[in-house]
């Protein structure tokens, strides 16, 4: 089964590493996602540009209208995604935990729905 890990952490702490702490994180990152690969658990990922360069698209009516930031203001801000495969929430939880920026922040984890199903049913 597939599911989505969203990785949210606080902008403010990132900004105020140095540039020796943040490349360590970003190693850290990347070591991580190579042992979920090399454990089959990862099968896609991306880390996010920070929240002021976020966009919010809506449609209304037929009219589309776009503001600048995110969706909605918190505190902690969406930084990236790994697409897990896992066997079920406990493997991915077990897999999610070892994403480091789960230290800092938080990672929510949500099964992927499968719309191909609900269309052939």
């Amino acid at each position: 089964m597939k599911y989505l890990a969203l990785v949210y952490y606080d902008e403010r702490i990132i900004n105020a590493m140095t540039q020796r702490e943040w490349k360590s994180l970003v190693g850290e990152c990347l070591a991580c996602g190579e042992g979920l690969r090399g454990s089959g658990h990862m099968q896609g990922g991306e880390a996010l540009q920070p929240v002021d360069t976020a966009t919010t698209v809506r449609v209304r009516n037929g009219k589309v209208s776009t503001t600048d930031g995110p969706f909605a203001e918190t505190k902690e801000q969406l930084a990236g995604f790994y697409l897990l495969e896992a066997r079920d929430l406990n493997d991915a939880v077990l897999a999610a935990a070892k994403i480091p920026p789960a230290r800092l922040g938080s990672v929510e984890i949500r099964p992927v729905r499968d719309l191909l199903a609900v269309v052939d049913s």
